[in-house]
């Protein structure tokens, strides 16, 4: 079976990245990850991609003259992989229109929220200050926007009596670890179709 190709862009612990490298080599598998890209050159995940023989790059925006041409370098790395899917995981800026006029409906991110309620920074806290009963969170394509492209996947997580925010971290993260590598699997089994600003899993 062929594997499609995929890279994932992070800027920190690189947990989702790791999961996706193990889902990639599971059997039956249809993705493969070819590379990992950073903004940060402290990021974890730059030496988790060396463990798992990954190859992997950091990208410092701060060696470019704008956005335009660190997406420029960030698309000549993944054109050269002949990366077919972006992956974000962690990555701490927003695509810019360089990297989704050279992806189109070709990047996805991961987000700590059931969206479109609380995108952004720190979105397990937001949910905690207003009170929410049930958190979670999406798999969705990625816009111009802030986490606000069509939503792919979600996985709901009830909060428990008094739970803290590192508590209701950890467990959204697992369920994170989860859904990311199936929203992979179903881009490149074909069955995701964009219709407006909806997602149809196709069977």
């Amino acid at each position: 079976m062929k594997k499609g190709n995929i890279a994932v862009l992070l800027s920190g612990r690189g947990s989702n990245f790791v999961a996706i490298v193990r889902a990639s080599r599971a059997a039956g598998a249809n993705f493969a990850v070819r590379l990992a890209i950073s903004d940060r050159g402290d990021a974890a995940g730059l030496k988790k991609a060396a463990r798992l023989g990954i190859p992997a790059h950091h990208v410092n925006p701060g060696d470019f003259p704008g956005k335009a041409a660190y997406e420029a370098r960030l698309c000549e790395l993944l054109e050269s992989e002949r990366i077919e899917l972006v992956c974000l995981a962690g990555y701490m800026r927003l695509a810019g229109p360089v990297l989704l006029g050279r992806f189109p409906d070709r990047i996805l991110n991961i987000h700590p929220a059931l969206l479109p309620s609380f995108p952004g920074l720190d979105a397990q806290a937001q949910a905690l200050r207003f009170g929410v009963k049930v958190s979670g969170c999406t798999v969705h394509f990625v816009d111009a926007g802030t986490d606000s492209g069509p939503i792919i996947a979600q996985k709901a997580v009830a909060l428990r009596p008094g739970e803290g925010l590192e508590a209701l971290k950890r467990r959204i993260l697992r369920q994170e670890h989860r859904l990311y590598p199936q929203a992979i699997s179903l881009f490149f089994a074909g069955r995701l179709q964009i219709d407006g600003h909806a997602v149809i899993i196709k069977a």
